[in-house]
């Protein structure tokens, strides 16, 4: 079956096709009990390695990756590798090795998922993830927290509030308007927080990546899951 093309996810009317590596059997079972209740998500293919799992198919549009598995492969090789078939990755992990989730956060994965997370949370990350929409979570933010790999980008005091403001959810116009300056002047100012954040091999193509950033730089606090009473 022929690779599928780059930035081709799954539309917001089509299925969903997932894989699932991970070397023990348990998870993969979990998985597929959770996806038999649902209609827009169905598990294709499930492998032990990445590279069985490519054997087997190329046409997914989002894998759920265990971080550490037999054949030795780094979080960061696996990323990399589903991603030069144009599929993405949704990492599902107990939580207990953070240096592996920093790895995977760095080869770009859209998100990270608990194994121990409610059904709900898990399928909203693997539809996010299936539709190239990247999964912010307690998890990773957690996970990019103090990496010493991340370059720190320096911002103007003017800068910061731009991208505190826009990536809290503003417009240029509302953040323009919380500023006294124009909206003209924001979208400016925007395109400048996004070259440096470029010029630092930190990229910030959309809204979600620029929220990412100022997590990760403490413009603004980590997400926190909201827990039932």
């Amino acid at each position: 079956m022929d690779d599928k093309e780059m930035g081709t996810p799954a539309a917001p009317d089509e299925v969903v096709r997932v894989g699932m590596v991970d070397d023990h059997r348990a998870p993969v079972w979990g998985i597929e009990r959770i996806l038999e209740d649902v209609d827009d998500l169905v598990l294709v293919a499930s492998a032990a390695t990445v590279a069985d799992l490519l054997a087997q198919t190329t046409d997914l549009d989002v894998v759920i990756l265990d971080l550490r598995l037999g054949d030795g492969t780094s979080p960061r090789e696996n990323v990399a590798r589903l991603a030069e078939h144009g599929i993405g990755t949704v990492v599902y992990t107990s939580g207990e090795h953070p240096d592996l989730l920093r790895s995977a956060a760095r080869a770009g994965t859209l998100g990270v998922v608990l194994k121990s997370a409610p059904e709900e949370e898990i399928l909203g990350a693997v539809r996010a993830g299936g539709r190239g929409q990247e999964v912010l979570t307690t998890e990773w933010a957690a996970a990019i927290d103090g990496d010493p790999n991340l370059d720190a980008v320096a911002l103007s005091p003017q800068l910061q509030r731009v991208l505190t403001l826009y990536a809290s959810g503003g417009t240029s116009v509302s953040v323009g308007e919380e500023l006294g300056v124009a909206a003209d002047t924001v979208n400016e100012y925007l395109k400048r927080i996004r070259q440096k954040y470029a010029d630092a091999g930190r990229p910030t193509r959309t809204k979600l990546d620029l929220f990412k950033r100022a997590v990760e730089d403490g413009w603004l606090p980590m997400p926190h899951r909201s827990r039932p009473d």
